[in-house]
């Protein structure tokens, strides 16, 4: 299980233009950051990186376990890493049952981690209706969904908490507070603060 995530000398670009270059950060299990900075700072490129859907220029991304040992970075992202992104990746033709079934099958979940999902989101009212006819906060909900009913110890978020309302940023917030009891990790892309505690990484850039 990852229990620290590591950036050292970590430079990335995006075609001819560099980001940022020479970042160290480190962040530990039970700790969220926030990565803050204007908009083309390398917020999203950053997350992508660190799920390895991007290559940086330059230095190293590592995962270590409880014991600071190296963890196997494929394996690391491949079973300890959620990465939800500005676009949902929903199939807007399955019904939001199917799809959370789907996501959660895909990824592997715990026994009730369906029925966790649904209970932390209030996805019950929306199971049969197809995801086209969701508004964007209930999408996001949906997409929330695995993050439950999927247990990994890195969340990698973008601007998580953009199209939901009061009531259901409370409910995030409740759940990002349980994961980073469970020494989970937390790092988001905003603007506007997580309700949790948090660190803040900025990244800088031009307005």
């Amino acid at each position: 299980m990852i229990h620290a995530l590591s950036l050292s000398g970590l430079s990335v670009a995006r075609g001819e233009r560099v980001l940022f270059r020479d970042l160290d950060f480190g962040l530990n299990a039970g700790e969220a950051a926030v990565l803050t900075g204007a908009n083309g700072a390398g917020k999203t490129s950053l997350l992508r990186a660190v799920a390895g859907l991007i290559r940086p220029e330059a230095g190293d991304i590592a995962f270590h376990d409880g014991d600071g040992n190296p963890l196997d970075p494929v394996e690391a992202r491949g079973r300890e890493t959620h990465l939800l992104g500005h676009q949902d990746g929903l199939k807007t033709g399955r019904t939001a049952r199917q799809e959370l079934a789907f996501q959660c099958d895909w990824l592997g979940h715990t026994q009730y981690g369906v029925d966790d999902a649904v209970e932390a989101f209030g996805l019950k009212p929306l199971l049969d209706l197809e995801v086209r006819r969701l508004s964007a906060g209930q999408r996001r909900r949906l997409a929330m969904g695995r993050l439950v009913g999927s247990p990994r110890a890195l969340w990698l978020l973008d601007e998580p908490m953009a199209p939901l309302d009061a009531r259901w940023r409370e409910a995030f917030a409740a759940c990002m507070r349980r994961h980073l009891e469970a020494d989970g990790l937390i790092l988001a892309a905003v603007h506007d603060p997580l309700p949790i505690p948090a660190r803040t990484l900025d990244l800088g850039g031009l307005s």
